[in-house]
């Protein structure tokens, strides 16, 4: 999508360069066009991601500066265009920062296991924790269930009044989710990177992305005794 953001631009900038009888320097109205992106933006929350909301065109003043003083304006007549390019690209990126999330929720399911974990076949369990016991994936249960794990609640306020408020020595306590299951992959072109915690039964699974966790859990355990 991002590509698609700089191709619109590219796309603008051309129109604004063919329409012109005096050219400018095309490696000076790149450079203007990325300092016109230079602006004092807001961040504001959407769909678990921040997006930036460009207020103030910091570049162009920049730039209004430079080549208003120059050959009595006349630089500054042959770049304006440009600079004021620069600083609403940043609504053509707020515009992808939109829409991306929509298409991508469409695409690949928020609520679906193979989302965040596509292939197992490479996959194992390391311990993460000393509580944990030796146990290595089963991948033939995780096979089986796969199709049928569903996502849950996650409870990680109750989990952690669990884990810290109930008396026990930090040292004594058993981790909820002792094991981390690595080697795998989301699904391709999602573009998620995640970490997978398994809990101690085998049967929850609690995924980090960089934006939000989710939880899954099975029917039967997806751990087994190791060899």
């Amino acid at each position: 999508m991002n590509l698609l953001a700089w191709g619109a631009i590219f796309i603008l900038a051309w129109r604004i360069y063919s329409k012109q009888s005096i050219k400018p320097k095309i490696w000076k109205m790149t450079v203007v066009i990325f300092l016109g992106l230079f602006s004092f933006s807001i961040n504001l929350p959407y769909m678990d991601q921040q997006i930036k909301l460009a207020i103030l065109p910091l570049g162009l003043w920049i730039l209004y500066g430079i080549y208003s003083r120059k050959d009595e304006g006349i630089s500054w007549d042959k770049y304006r265009k440009y600079a004021w390019l620069g600083f609403f690209a940043n609504y053509i990126f707020l515009a992808v920062s939109l829409i991306l999330p929509l298409m991508h929720s469409g695409i690949y399911s928020n609520s679906e296991l193979s989302t965040y974990l596509s292939d197992i076949n490479k996959g194992f369990i390391i311990k993460t924790h000393p509580s944990a016991a030796d146990k290595i994936l089963d991948r033939n249960s995780f096979h089986v269930q796969i199709d049928r794990i569903e996502e849950e609640p996650v409870y990680s306020e109750q989990w952690y009044q669990e884990a810290f408020e109930a008396g026990i020595e930090r040292s004594k306590l058993e981790e909820r989710f002792p094991y981390l299951l690595v080697g795998t992959e989301a699904r391709w072109g999602s573009g998620l990177h995640t970490k997978i915690f398994v809990e101690r039964d085998g049967k929850g699974l609690l995924i980090s992305t960089d934006q939000k966790q989710v939880y899954f859990r099975a029917e039967k355990t997806l751990l087994k005794k190791g060899e």
